[in-house]
């Protein structure tokens, strides 16, 4: 199984709806040894924000205002570094834990920012692999029962990367087992 061609990603939002709130935060990283790894944050394209949005995230939407990276320019950086990491003749697949909500932040800022999205139209979700893979049920595949499962520590910060290196490094482990 070639490995070179998963990116794993992350991010933080406003709130729980590409059409309504901002994605705030992307992080990302490569499951190939020594990880590469990617994070930008991005100015506030929508002002509306949920306060438990917020309040997981730990992001400070006018400091993001300040010292963000317009999201057209963050998305081609992001684009640019994919291309970097995953190499003709391979495609990039966008994987995530809970990938469909992740998903659809990124594919739509990508069609919104660049008109295309270089994952393509796919996605593997971590969560959904490792339910097939162990044959358990749904609700025992959140992040905490995983990490329990593997002796893993589970210490989601809510910060786009470094939740991202943990999900690759679940990735991986998930992905060794097949």
């Amino acid at each position: 199984m070639n490995k070179n061609n998963f990116i794993v990603v992350d991010i933080e939002t406003a709130g729980p709806s590409p059409h309504q709130y901002a994605m705030l935060s992307i992080g990302a990283s490569t499951i190939t040894n020594p990880k590469e790894t990617f994070y930008i944050e991005l100015v506030p394209d929508f002002s509306d924000f949920t306060k438990e949005a917020m309040k997981v995230n730990g992001l400070d939407i006018e400091k993001l205002e300040q010292t963000g990276v317009h999201p057209s320019q963050g998305m081609q950086e992001f684009a640019k570094w994919i291309s970097q990491v995953v190499q003709e003749p391979f495609q990039p697949i966008f994987t995530a834990f809970n990938a469909p909500f992740d998903w659809m932040f990124v594919n739509t800022y990508f069609h919104k920012y660049l008109g295309y999205n270089p994952f393509g139209h796919k996605a593997l979700d971590i969560k959904a692999l490792f339910m097939g893979v162990h044959k358990v049920d749904f609700p025992d595949t959140s992040h905490f029962k995983i990490c329990q499962f593997y002796g893993l520590e589970t210490n989601l910060s809510h910060h786009a990367l470094e939740d991202a290196i943990q999900e690759a490094q679940l990735l991986e482990i998930i992905l060794n087992e097949i």
